[in-house]
């Protein structure tokens, strides 16, 4: 879980400074590459939030509890 929302941070981060980037270059185009920017960082937050759930579910409800403990 660690992993995935240390690279969800690292691709929201990327995400920005490429659109500051090309904010600066063009500034004209500024509300489309602002749009695009929005939509690409709801669905990087969306990844994270699944990884979220699934540990969460993995966690508490443990669905492969069968496969480890025997008898259980």
């Amino acid at each position: 879980m660690a992993i995935a929302s240390g690279a969800a941070a690292i691709g929201q981060s990327r995400a920005i400074v490429s659109a500051l980037e090309a904010i600066g270059r063009q500034p004209a185009a500024a509300p489309r590459i602002q749009v695009a920017m929005i939509i690409g960082l709801a669905l990087i937050e969306s990844l994270a939030i699944y990884v979220l759930l699934v540990a969460l579910i993995i966690f508490f409800a443990n669905p492969f509890i069968k496969y480890v403990v025997p008898g259980a």
